[in-house]
């Protein structure tokens, strides 16, 4: 908004990324939202807000795999980005999380504006509704359900098919950067380790119990 940079520094562009290597690209055009308006709050509001019930809700005690969602789903739209050419992916990255979490809380009842009632897989295509009567192109909001899909597909339900298996395992780095280790509960500290009361508590037995 200050024009220190402009979304032309910002967008997707596989020949500037892959010939002249301007790698920041591939994550800059997922952090703009267009110009200050009613479409960049809107993005904001449910980016913030649906990002944070998974945080605190499916996901919680499980960073690595929290961000190992945001990993393959940038993964797969910026694939998908090359052959769209499309130049801004953060709409979409907000409707996977959307559709993640709909799907994973089926049964909440949603109000859309006071206008709608519906259930919550319903809320991403009533968005991509709300995006169509305000002009803009449906692409974006497509590609965010697809991800979306695709992810809660294989994390959710291929999983619990018969013959199915996990496909997405996060990748142990992750796990050792984001989660914290579990204690081992037979780990036996050694003597200068444990608490101090014990030996007190040994003094005082001492004393009650002389020999």
């Amino acid at each position: 908004q200050l024009e220190f940079i402009t979304p032309f520094q910002l967008y997707f562009n596989p020949d500037l990324i892959f010939r002249k290597f301007q790698i920041w690209r591939l994550i800059t055009n997922f952090l703009f939202f267009g110009p200050l308006g009613f479409s960049f709050f809107f993005n904001m509001i449910f980016l913030y807000r649906y990002c944070r019930m998974l945080e605190e809700g499916s996901f919680r005690g499980r960073t690595a795999d929290f961000v190992f969602m945001f990993l393959f789903g940038g993964f797969l739209m910026t694939l998908f980005g090359l052959f769209a050419s499309l130049f801004f992916l953060g709409q979409a990255f907000t409707i996977m999380l959307v559709y993640v979490w709909s799907r994973r809380n089926p049964y909440i009842r949603m109000n859309f504006f006071g206008l709608l009632n519906f259930q919550a897989p319903f809320l991403p295509w009533v968005l991509m509704g709300f995006s169509l009567l305000l002009g803009n192109s449906i692409i974006i909001d497509l590609l965010g359900i697809a991800v979306g899909h695709i992810y809660y597909f294989l994390e959710d339900v291929f999983p619990n098919q018969p013959g199915g298996k996990k496909l997405l395992l996060t990748p142990s780095f992750l796990k050792m950067v984001f989660d914290t280790p579990e204690e081992d509960p037979n780990y036996n500290p050694l003597p200068e380790d444990r608490p101090e009361h014990q030996p007190r508590d040994q003094d005082q037995n001492m004393q009650q119990h002389p020999q």
